[in-house]
């Protein structure tokens, strides 16, 4: 029960940081129809940055905040120079410059960080553990699924309760409409396109004292990413966060107990083996399901 647990806990924290990364990318997708490969690369910056700021300063609350004020710069320096030059373009063009992108931020981390891994500390006030009954649980991973779900919850008043939100959504539904009524929609993308990049730093601020912060680490959870979306329906929140937690627990299960039921069936070595390969793919094969059963995500939003 308690290793069940564990799991579980483990799966609601990934999958939150899921949800950060996706929440993001759909909100660029939804209202600008911009496909953004680079999407990972802002969570490998916000990794890194939090590392350089909590070197330079000693403190993780504030490398935090810095991570993401500098990450949504650049975000909106990106949006300027690059992505607004690519809306109303085909796909395969947002494609091949986003992925160039890519290439260039991996680059340049190597220049300015190089290839060694870095490591971002622990805070002391988060090093021990929290006592849950069945287990103890590292008070960090509470305090990433704490964070992560106030920032879920300020990310739902943001979309649902603000003109700021309002506008959001109506050019997700109809943007050309919302540039009749007078909406600057060249800041309007702008603005989210800021905060899809600032979602996307935290989550990679947040993930790096639970893994190692190197060149191209935005590429794995990107890969996952858009899968959620893909899941939950291009353009939804609510399909981001849903798909979050049934990709982020499926991952997170599979590759815990898929062992051990194919163990009942097969000899220990060859279970090891053919879990290590279907480890990997199983959210895969949800996702072809989808595809299949629904093919424009749970939370599909109308045609435009």
């Amino acid at each position: 029960m308690s290793l069940f647990l564990e799991q579980c806990l483990n799966g609601i924290q990934i999958s939150l940081l899921l949800f950060l990364m996706a929440s993001g990318l759909t909100l660029i997708f939804g209202i600008m129809e911009q496909i953004n490969l680079a999407h990972g690369s802002l969570f490998m910056l916000g990794a890194y940055f939090s590392v350089l700021f909590q070197q330079l300063f000693g403190s993780f609350a504030l490398a935090l905040v810095l991570a993401l004020g500098v990450t949504f710069i650049i975000g909106i320096i990106l949006e300027v120079l690059v992505f607004r030059r690519l809306y109303g373009r085909e796909h395969l063009l947002q494609v091949v410059a986003t992925f160039g992108l890519i290439l260039i931020f991996n680059e340049l981390v190597r220049i300015f960080w190089g290839v060694a891994p870095q490591y971002s500390a622990i805070p002391k006030a988060l090093s021990g553990a929290i006592s849950l009954g069945w287990l103890d649980y590292p008070s960090y991973r509470v305090a990433v699924i704490g964070v992560s779900l106030l920032t879920a919850i300020g990310l739902f008043v943001l979309i649902q309760k603000t003109r700021l939100g309002m506008l959001i959504r109506a050019g997700a539904d109809d943007r050309n409409m919302v540039g009749h009524l007078g909406v600057n929609i060249t800041v309007l993308y702008t603005v989210v396109f800021g905060i899809g990049a600032a979602l996307a730093a935290l989550a990679g601020a947040m993930a790096g004292p639970l893994q190692s912060v190197r060149p191209g680490m935005g590429e794995q959870i990107l890969i996952l990413t858009f899968v959620v979306v893909v899941v939950g329906g291009l353009g939804s929140i609510q399909g981001a966060l849903v798909g979050s937690l049934l990709i982020g627990m499926a991952d997170t299960l599979g590759r815990a107990y898929l062992g051990s039921a194919l163990s009942f069936i097969l000899p220990p070595a060859a279970a090891s083996g053919l879990t290590n390969a279907l480890s990997s793919t199983f959210v895969f094969v949800i996702m072809a399901a989808m595809l299949l059963l629904r093919p424009r995500g749970i939370f599909a939003r109308s045609q435009r």
